[in-house]
């Protein structure tokens, strides 16, 4: 299987008909954040995902916690799909979702501080379709809940894929040039990435062509062939 990819912060249709062209398989559309880039208002999220033509998968990235708010954004937004990027969450979210919008698919997120994350993703893996390990902190006074342009420590992530059973997506500073690292040292589902394909804030269509060279190499040097999933 090979392994996906998820281009996140997408500002527009030119740039989501643009990664998509490309290859990517999944479109992060981030919505108000406390920090980070990317930022786009929930009306241009409904346009870019109205018009992302299946089988691409629309990730709404909220940083809405209480279920009923979180509910009504991935309403409003339309998409397909609902990223939580806080990993403070409470089960009563998933629940929700679940609930009220079975068909839209959760990934939940984890920032991966140590050790600690192997127990949450423990925990998130029954209620969620995947997980999506990143390099932010919650905790801070600041909150940080992604695009922070950091690796985090890969061997965690490593034991994550390992002990879960749901797709794990990797992000937090992945470029062309270490995509192929993180792949071969981890095995993830997917890969996410914002900055990493950027020049300027703009999505450079060089720099995404030559990250989904190297994804193919890694891939092709792990037997992961399969594009027909």
């Amino acid at each position: 299987m090979r392994t996906r990819l998820k281009v996140c912060c997408i500002r527009s249709v030119p740039e989501a008909e643009t990664a998509v062209a490309l290859g990517a398989d999944a479109l992060g559309l981030v919505a108000r954040m406390p920090s980070g880039p990317g930022c786009i208002a929930d009306e241009q999220i409904a346009e870019i995902a109205r018009r992302v033509p299946p089988p691409i998968a629309t990730f709404l990235l909220t940083s809405e916690t209480e279920p009923a708010a979180v509910v009504d954004h991935v309403r409003r937004t339309g998409v397909n799909t609902v990223q939580l990027v806080d990993d403070t969450v409470r089960p009563e979210v998933w629940q929700a979702l679940r609930d009220q919008l079975p068909a839209v698919r959760i990934v939940q997120v984890l920032h991966v501080l140590g050790e600690a994350s192997i127990d949450a993703a423990r925990r998130a893996e029954p209620f969620v379709d995947a997980l999506l390990l990143d390099s932010g902190d919650p905790h801070a006074a600041v909150r940080t809940l992604g695009g922070t342009g950091r690796v985090h420590d890969w061997a965690v992530s490593c034991r994550i894929v390992q002990r879960t059973s749901v797709p794990v997506f990797l992000a937090g500073g992945i470029n062309p040039a270490n995509v192929a690292a993180a792949i071969e040292r981890v095995r993830p589902y997917g890969i996410d990435l914002c900055s990493g394909v950027r020049t300027d804030g703009v999505l450079d269509r060089q720099k995404l062509a030559s990250l989904m060279r190297e994804m193919r190499g890694a891939d092709d040097a792990l037997g992961r062939r399969d594009d027909s999933a």
